[in-house]
């Protein structure tokens, strides 16, 4: 069921979800949280299909924000809210708004969309690109328990890294770190089924992949090694070796689809470690609410060397961009970058 507001009220909007709701026969709310996604129109439809798809293992409250802000002065003066109000199969699980604010009105977002939170429930904020420099003090961001970015999406992926690193908040996340948590579990899996001490490890990826970076980071934070940063063809992240007093074990996903994981005196295992979807991305995010302590080690890892033996603090966009390389660059202690892939061992 879909209702159409035109020139509307956040009042209007809570009144037309619970007609909507009596109207399908459903007065009851079982949902467990509220998804804010801020997007402009050109992706609002991948994002809102996305959102779809993970609400049905967590049935919330969508809505969507698209700012429509003109360059005209006069358009600027006319405020206005239209919504779509979406309830039953039009909106999965769930309950989907859509706000489009016109004019002055797109910047004063988050007294529009605090009415329609659902009461005594968690609020995540999510970003599918655009993303503001901190999150955190954002004025919807301001309004989650978590706050979920992509640097993927971003123009400069790596520099957006950067300024994720130097402005974190507890509850931030990213999709780019979300996108390795099948890579770490498989790594960490292998160190137990074969105990040794790391000396050395590898990662192997895109030149621009974040996740690629956060990967590197979090192997140079948790086994303080000295970390080396490869550079294939893709898909994506390719292959992670780590050398270790046993020998090498090397985890390698050449199609972006199976990988191979090799170790010594063991025979070489198919792995399924196929390339997730942002619905899948975004259901794993939403099932931890709490601030995400081992990604905030890993994403201020090259950061905190920056300024040894202190907190990484929050700089405007343009600074921290203005750091990115030496801030990623020292994300691992040896890190470097070749022009070619190395061949994983056989």
């Amino acid at each position: 069921m879909k209702i159409d507001l035109t020139e509307t009220t956040s009042s209007k909007i809570n009144q037309a979800l619970v007609a909507a709701r009596r109207a399908i026969g459903t007065p009851a709310i079982g949902m467990v949280l509220t998804l804010v996604i801020v997007t402009d129109e050109e992706n609002a439809y991948d994002a809102l299909k996305s959102a779809g798809d993970a609400s049905r293992e967590h049935p919330s409250r969508i809505i969507a924000v698209i700012k429509r802000v003109s360059r005209s002065p006069r358009a600027r003066r006319d405020a206005r809210l239209d919504a779509e109000v979406r309830v039953g199969s039009d909106a999965g699980t769930g309950e989907t708004v859509v706000l489009r604010l016109h004019g002055e009105l797109a910047n004063h977002a988050q007294s529009v969309v605090l009415p329609l939170l659902l009461p005594d429930a968690p609020v995540v904020v999510w970003w599918p690109e655009g993303a503001p420099s901190d999150p955190a003090k954002d004025p919807l961001g301001a309004l989650a328990q978590r706050r979920i970015t992509d640097t993927y999406s971003a123009e400069r992926p790596i520099e957006a890294l950067a300024v994720r690193a130097i402005s974190y908040s507890p509850g931030d996340t990213d999709l780019a770190w979300t996108r390795i948590t099948p890579w770490r579990s498989m790594l960490a899996a292998s160190l137990d089924q074969q105990p040794a001490e790391v000396i050395g490890a590898t990662v192997e990826g895109e030149s621009d992949n974040p996740s690629c970076e956060l990967l590197a980071m979090w192997l140079a934070d948790r086994l303080d090694v000295p970390v080396e940063r490869m550079v294939s063809e893709g898909p994506g992240l390719t292959a992670v070796r780590m050398e270790t007093k046993n020998g090498v074990i090397v985890l390698d996903r050449a199609d972006g689809t199976l990988a191979t994981l090799s170790m010594h005196n063991q025979p070489d295992r198919g792995v399924a470690l196929k390339r997730r979807d942002t619905a899948e991305l975004l259901a794993e995010e939403l099932r931890r609410l709490d601030p995400d302590n081992t990604y905030a080690s890993a994403v201020k890892y090259g950061v905190d060397r920056l300024h040894p033996g202190g907190e990484a603090k929050a700089a405007p966009a343009g600074n921290a961009e203005e750091k990115a390389e030496k801030a990623t660059g020292a994300a691992a202690p040896a890190a470097k970058k070749a022009p070619a892939r190395k061949a994983a061992s056989k």
